[in-house]
């Protein structure tokens, strides 16, 4: 067991660590991370020490609307009063015809029928078979520092090593290209062996990461050409984030499928959606024989679906997509003023609210020496050390990407205040002046390395 610490330990962190994952209550030990939250609201996390925090990770963007929105939260409420049919599995759903309904609507393009899952690594499953059916061909190829999800099939649409050490065989038929090189994509595709391209329009784990101008649409050109289907994984760059319902909307291109999840339902309640075409559809589902072909036990629970339709009035309400847009383009243009003229900060890239904050090695010797002591201690460590001086400094809650460790990522609830960008700018800007200036700084973090390989 891990001691007590100032308050922030209770004896649910004890039983966390006994029964579900010690190596994580470790890690966040070590960061000093382990901070035990009573309230969350908006874009504030109240520690139960009085501490406030400010999320600007919005769980990997899933907090789009805020935490506990009180529309959703109420919504929620007046749906379990009701003591409706929540899972019956032998009859028709209302609340999913309304919620697909309002997803394809505002998908616009092609995209008529949905099917409901709990999260968006499922809906790449869904993807797999559903590609598969519609083309009769069994490849798929995806982008290097693609970021899917974690079951074994979202998995082997995803190269990088970390999360495939251990795990035994992936799929066969999977193909990597880099991302923004249509000439290597066409390669594949002549093949004509691929049933489907699977895409996030922007690279969230790989570091914010934009498609090059008409990139997208080179694509799609492709895939029509060579019979294959474009697949979108919106997970987390839809229902608003970039300042568009989906960032596919900024590109101009009509996905064959598209997957959407965590923010769906306003962070509260497990949903996935994948919308498709009809003929997609048509080829999974289209007999009697095969209506229940493909499903998921909680795939279109009452809940879940009533937080989906509760999180989208949200959005509409409070212009929450438009405000993205506005905000994040403030966002950017303060930060490059503030961070660019160091040199460790290359650039600042993004679109809407979802933002990276990408670093470099510095020129400077005396700090190239601690940096590289840093690499060889982890790859991570230097990512880490931002995230844990913004965390005790500043009280931001925040994080690097998981496929690229020197982008820090900038993703704050679509409600985020003036005045909370403002601390924001406060604390990043006085982080990286201190990166440059302090060399305690570097001392205080090389010992935290040191404790980790200790650990």
């Amino acid at each position: 067991m891990i001691a007590k610490n100032s308050g922030t330990v209770c004896a649910s962190s004890e039983l966390y660590e006994e029964f579900v994952n010690p190596e994580w209550v470790r890690l966040l030990a070590l960061l000093g991370m382990n901070v035990r939250y009573r309230l969350c609201t908006g874009t504030e996390l109240h520690a139960e020490d009085g501490r406030v925090f400010l999320d600007f990770l919005s769980g990997y963007c899933v907090h789009n609307a805020g935490h506990n929105h009180p529309d959703i939260v109420e919504a929620l409420r007046e749906e379990l009063a009701s003591r409706g049919p929540a899972m019956l599995q032998s009859h028709v759903p209302e609340t999913a015809g309304e919620l697909a309904s309002e997803l394809c609507k505002r998908a616009g393009t092609q995209l008529s029928k949905v099917f409901f899952c709990s999260s968006g690594s499922v809906g790449i499953e869904a993807v797999i078979k559903f590609a598969r059916a519609r083309t009769r061909r069994q490849g798929i190829v995806y982008a290097r520092g693609a970021f899917h999800g974690l079951t074994c099939g979202a998995l082997s649409l995803m190269g990088n090593e970390f999360w495939r050490e251990g795990f035994g065989t992936m799929l066969s038929d999977t193909f990597e290209v880099p991302f923004n090189d249509s000439a290597a994509l066409e390669q594949v595709l002549t093949t004509n062996k691929i049933a489907a391209v699977v895409l996030e329009p922007i690279q969230g784990e790989a570091g914010i990461v934009d498609p090059e101008p008409g990139y997208l649409a080179t694509v799609q050109d492709l895939c029509h050409r060579h019979g294959a289907l474009l697949v979108l994984d919106e997970v987390q760059t839809g229902m608003g984030r970039t300042g568009r319902f989906l960032a596919g909307h900024h590109y101009g291109v009509t996905p064959d499928m598209v997957v959407m999840a965590k923010a769906l339902s306003g962070g509260l309640v497990p949903c996935g959606a994948v919308l498709m075409t009809d003929e997609v559809y048509e080829a999974a589902y289209g007999s009697l024989k095969r209506a229940i072909i493909h499903t998921s036990t909680y795939s279109e629970n009452g809940l879940a679906m009533r937080a989906g339709l509760a999180t989208l009035a949200v959005l509409d309400k409070e212009r929450l997509t438009e405000r993205a847009e506005a905000i994040g383009e403030e966002l950017r243009l303060r930060l490059r003023g503030a961070l660019l003229p160091y040199e460790m900060v290359r650039e600042v890239r993004g679109m809407g609210l979802m933002n990276g904050i990408v670093f470099q090695p510095p020129r400077q010797m005396k700090l190239r020496l601690s940096f590289e002591a840093f690499k060889a201690i982890h790859p991570g460590m230097f990512g880490q050390m931002l995230v844990r001086r913004l965390f005790h400094e500043h009280q931001i809650l925040s994080q690097v990407c998981g496929n690229n460790f020197m982008v820090l990522k900038v993703a704050p609830p679509l409600v985020v205040t003036e005045a909370q960008i403002d601390s924001y700018l406060d604390a990043i800007s006085s982080v990286v002046e201190t990166l440059h200036s302090s060399s305690a700084v570097w001392s205080d973090a090389l010992e935290l390395g040191r404790r980790a390989i200790r650990l």
